[in-house]
């Protein structure tokens, strides 16, 4: 094992970094959209029950199916990546954002509507501020189900850690089958520790001094 880390130690470090930068990227995507359907949702009360139920819907459809649907409309590589771990990240972001908004008092909002703020300002100053800790607890959990979902990316040569486990399950019985599977799982764990100390840090900055912990 340690022969075959220093002998691709740069090979593995860049994969590493793909991972996480796929995972990251597809994130901040499916945060705004996420978001965006979450203020329609609130805006419109009777679309709460079918948001809820596309989001449970959703995480039943097998990566592998929805990946298999993707290559012959965009082909294979990094796109079907990028939309499959974004697919999967929006859901548990949009439930939590739903649910945070939906926490805020209308107390609160009432009494910010009294002072003169317009509904932009509302939403901008008082609910998302007062839903930020539930939002950053859905994105969290995102961020780790999508180090999963990116793994699995390797069927479709995207880029990233997959692509070692794949090797190995592949080549069970060769010289380096076990090498490249656990180097590969063991990876994906320490880029997903790795960015979740990211989001803590980023969720503690950027929630307002009164609710943090």
């Amino acid at each position: 094992m340690q022969e075959f880390i220093v002998a691709r130690w740069q090979d593995i470090l860049f994969r590493c970094y793909q991972h996480g930068s796929l995972v990251l990227q597809s994130l901040i995507l499916a945060s705004a959209i996420a978001l965006v359907m979450a203020v329609i949702v609130i805006s419109c009360p009777s679309l709460a029950p079918i948001a809820s139920a596309v989001t449970a819907v959703g995480l039943t459809i097998p990566s592998f199916a929805l990946l298999g649907l993707l290559i012959p409309l965009v082909g294979i590589g990094t796109l079907p990546s990028v939309v499959v771990v974004c697919f999967y990240a929006v859901l548990p972001i949009l439930r939590n954002a739903v649910v945070g908004l939906e926490g805020v008092s209308p107390t609160l909002v009432e009494a910010a509507r009294g002072q003169g703020m317009s509904t932009l300002g509302v939403l901008m100053r008082v609910k998302l501020p007062l839903a930020w800790p539930v939002i950053m607890t859905g994105i969290r959990v995102s961020a780790q189900m999508s180090m999963g979902v990116a793994a699995i990316a390797a069927y479709v040569l995207g880029p990233g850690l997959g692509s070692y486990i794949y090797t190995g399950l592949s080549q069970i019985g060769g010289a380096n089958a076990v090498n490249y599977a656990v180097v590969g799982t063991v990876g994906v764990i320490v880029v997903a520790l790795a960015v979740d100390l990211i989001l803590i840090g980023f969720g503690w900055l950027t929630t307002p001094r009164g609710l943090r912990r």
